[in-house]
């Protein structure tokens, strides 16, 4: 019979073997993490491509002082569609506005055929400030015509936002208009979206009673539901395609304090997403001949006035 000492130093034996076990897995574990923070930090940095007035020291306090005051932040997504040998226009310009304090989104759809005045160029449609002048063109020229900063903006390609919701595994929006669009249908009720239905279900607008406006909407929603996916999204398989997507398709200029500062105090902000609409009229005029979406200077007052008041509110 085994004697009760050489007993408990086999029963003993089975901690030190788990201990190793544990050990291994934590440093396992955490070389990903390093490697995941390492490729993150690597691709905020191919993202990353400051306005020009980024670099003037005074507008640099003014970015500093509202994220230290956990003030409101507004940023400009421009949806853009390259093309060979054009800039392109941007075909998709949302205004999202946080308020950290309210946690609350504002999130305003900008029609891009609204007519505006450019600063430089005169009036014309609003998408055509990209084409002119790129996003510094576009930032100013929201800012000129809403009365309201920008702080920040994201340049999306097309192409990369769809490779996006195909990376977040697609994603599930409530349908109210029945239509079809470059070879996909969508019936009335919840509908499950691709990366390539997601991009025929916000482009579609001819065959929309509701035109731009209606086609707003679908971009609305298929950018809550794209918010809230990737929130929620934890697959740690898909995280080198997430980011190489980013990498190949998004500019800003945000850099990664910036990013950890938003993720950190204003990522309760999603929970509570409001849509606003720009109420106007579609109009042909001019030489030659183009329609535009005409909106008046209350209308302009109105949209401002409500964003405002939201970025104020405590």
């Amino acid at each position: 019979m085994k004697s009760r000492v050489e007993k408990h130093k086999k029963k003993r034996r089975w901690p030190i073997w788990l201990g190793g076990i544990v050990l291994a897995f934590i440093i396992v574990i955490g070389g990903f993490l390093f490697y995941v923070w390492d490729q993150i930090g690597d691709t905020v940095e191919s993202m990353h491509n400051p306005l020009e007035r980024d670099k003037d020291p005074e507008q640099q306090q003014e970015l500093e002082a509202v994220f230290n005051n956990t003030e409101s932040v507004n940023i400009l997504l421009l949806g853009v569609d390259e093309r060979s040998g054009d800039k392109g226009r941007s075909d998709t310009m949302m205004l999202l506005s946080l308020n950290p304090n309210t946690n609350a989104i504002k999130m305003l759809s900008i029609p891009r055929d609204t007519y505006v005045t450019i600063p430089g160029r005169g009036k014309d449609k609003i998408n055509h400030a990209y084409a002119f002048g790129g996003v510094e063109l576009s930032v100013e020229t929201v800012e000129d015509n809403l009365d309201i900063p920008i702080h920040y903006y994201a340049q999306v390609n097309m192409e990369g936002f769809k490779q996006g919701i195909d990376a977040l595994g697609g994603v599930t929006v409530t349908n109210d208009t029945a239509f079809s669009q470059g070879g996909s249908q969508f019936p009335v009720g919840e509908v499950q979206l691709n990366g390539e239905q997601a991009l025929d279900y916000i482009r579609m607008r001819k065959d929309d009673p509701r035109g731009d406006l209606g086609r707003n909407e679908r971009q609305r929603s298929v950018i809550t539901a794209a918010i809230n996916k990737g929130a929620r999204f934890s697959s740690i398989t898909k995280v080198g395609d997430i980011l190489t997507i980013l990498g190949d398709n998004v500019q800003t200029n945000l850099d990664m304090d910036d990013m950890q500062t938003l993720f950190s105090n204003y990522r309760g902000t999603r929970k509570n997403i409001t849509s606003m609409e720009i109420e106007g009229n579609g109009q042909r005029f001019g030489q030659p001949e183009r329609w535009y979406y005409v909106v008046s200077d209350s209308e302009f007052n109105r949209i401002t006035t409500e964003i405002k008041e939201h970025m104020n509110e405590k």
